[in-house]
């Protein structure tokens, strides 16, 4: 629905995004990075509020930028706060709606709907700058699909917000991605995107390092070896066989036999040999976890 290709952005001599290319698709995709790696760029580019260095940002065939009806699929939520203060939380939905080309009876009943839809229903009576900032993040999110837009793009739309309002809000969006808007979510914080999504994009000094599902990127970094914890009632026997195997880098014991953490090169391969191996031999398995085979290990690995 949203294409990016070959997008770059210059603050003068300070690069912003360095030749990014990706497609944003159905369902609920995480843009992940640490501050000043270039999320908010990258999907201020995306929402048509900055004009490419280098490079288009298309909805369909038709570029965002400056095109008011590309402007329209979409649904934005800034990191940053711009209200006007003095209007109610209602108020404000409903200009955001009128601005979104939609009639004002339209507009008044949609920003209804979508101020119910965020979880903030009454309160949208408030003026904004009585509101806190968890309410005020609501609000912003009101205004992003007061339209029903197609494609949503959320940046940091968590921020300020207590913990059921963050549980509330990440069902939500998981709600939008299930229902085919494709939703980018951007963010620092590991385990919330975790929690939507596990297809990812990862940032970094403004380059794309990493996208696809979490297992698909771990096993694109295959060169370093994934750590997988097991226990088994014969672990001392099995230990003596899974040494022997190329794939297993490395071997230790807990605190008693029954416990093995293991470092493997190739986890497709070891998994194989393993099942091959359980299918032949009773060792009691109990547990197998892969350690390090989580969103916070890759992208730990990936931006050091």
């Amino acid at each position: 629905m949203i294409k990016v290709t070959n997008v770059s952005k210059w603050y003068g001599i300070v690069v912003g995004i360095n030749r990014v290319s990706l497609s944003l698709e159905p369902g609920v995709t995480g843009l992940l990075g640490v501050n000043g790696a270039g999320k908010s760029t990258l999907l201020n580019l995306m929402g048509g509020l900055l004009k490419p260095s280098t490079g288009s940002v298309t909805v369909g065939n038709a570029p965002v930028f400056s095109n008011g009806k590309a402007i329209r699929k979409i649904g934005y939520c800034p990191s940053i706060d711009k209200f006007y203060e003095d209007l109610s939380g209602e108020a404000f939905v409903t200009y955001m709606g009128r601005l979104s080309g939609l009639t004002l009876d339209d507009a008044r009943r949609r920003a209804k709907e979508a101020l119910d839809e965020v979880a903030i229903g009454a309160e949208g009576q408030k003026k904004i700058r009585r509101m806190s900032k968890g309410m005020r993040q609501k609000v912003k999110m009101a205004q992003a699909i007061v339209h029903n837009p197609p494609i949503l793009l959320l940046d940091e739309p968590l921020n300020g917000m207590d913990p059921p309002s963050r549980a509330t809000t990440i069902k939500l969006i998981r709600q939008w991605g299930a229902a085919g808007k494709c939703v980018m979510v951007s963010s620092h914080v590991l385990h919330e995107v975790e929690a939507m999504t596990s297809r990812i994009l990862l940032l970094h000094h403004g380059r794309l390092l990493a996208s696809g599902e979490v297992p698909e990127v771990r096993e694109a970094i295959a060169s370093r070896p994934l750590r997988i914890s097991l226990r088994c009632a014969d672990g001392r026997r099995l230990g003596a066989s899974l040494i022997a195997w190329p794939t297993v880098k490395s071997l230790e014991f807990g605190e008693d036999s029954k416990n093995l953490t293991i470092e493997v090169a190739d986890a497709s391969g070891f998994y194989a040999e393993l099942g091959e191996l359980m299918a032949n031999e009773d060792f009691g398995l109990e547990i197998l976890n892969p350690l390090d085979d989580n969103l916070a290990s890759v992208f730990q690995y990936l931006v050091t």
